[in-house]
């Protein structure tokens, strides 16, 4: 809705004040999003961990937003990269940027706190990778009730990984699929195999 003179004063300076946060709010998204996507090309990192980063960048936005652009695009790519199952060294990111590496560990420390509040469910990976390597609903059925089978065999083991293996199981192993599910999920195909032979069918 237009802002006309008779709103009056109060209401001019609300519409401004909601114009400036929304302006640069856009703007810094649109600097630390330039910043991630050269790290992000220097590091040779996949596209999944580029999806991974930008969703953190808006979900935790209030939290990255008041640092530099270099030092919240390593945090958040080195965040994301072990949130997508393809951890990387640090040294990595910073051989990319400027970034001051006591302020990119704390913004990333940060981050691990509050994601640790957020935990994804299992399932969201299983349903993650499924879309990635096009499986049908009823493999991704058979792989969530798998992994609910499993569930004490799954703890503190990597998400990415036990999701890759019950994807790979309920499908019955098919031709071809290990080596798509371990890129998917930015791991290893070994890794897969010593998941599944952990879980009970």
């Amino acid at each position: 809705m237009a802002v006309k003179p008779e709103h009056g004063v109060q209401w001019r300076m609300l519409a401004r004040l909601h114009r400036e946060t929304l302006h640069g709010y856009e703007s810094r998204l649109v600097e630390i999003g330039a910043e991630l996507k050269r790290v992000r090309e220097c590091a040779g990192l996949p596209q999944h961990v580029a999806e991974e980063a930008e969703s953190l960048v808006k979900k935790y936005f209030d939290l990255v937003a008041g640092f530099p652009p270099e030092v919240a695009a390593v945090a958040v790519l080195w965040t994301a990269a072990k949130a997508a199952g393809a951890p990387r060294p640090l040294e990595d990111f910073l051989k990319c940027s400027k970034a001051d590496e006591r302020r990119v560990r704390r913004v990333a420390w940060r981050l691990k706190e509050v994601m640790k509040l957020e935990r994804r469910p299992i399932e969201d990976y299983v349903k993650t990778l499924a879309a990635r390597v096009n499986l049908p609903a009823p493999v991704v059925k058979a792989a969530v009730e798998l992994l609910g089978k499993n569930r004490r065999v799954l703890a503190g083991k990597n998400p990415w990984v036990s999701a890759a293996a019950a994807l790979w199981l309920a499908s019955f192993k098919k031709l071809g699929l290990l080596k798509a599910l371990a890129e998917a999920a930015g791991t290893t195909t070994a890794s897969i195999r010593n998941a599944a032979k952990r879980l009970r069918v």
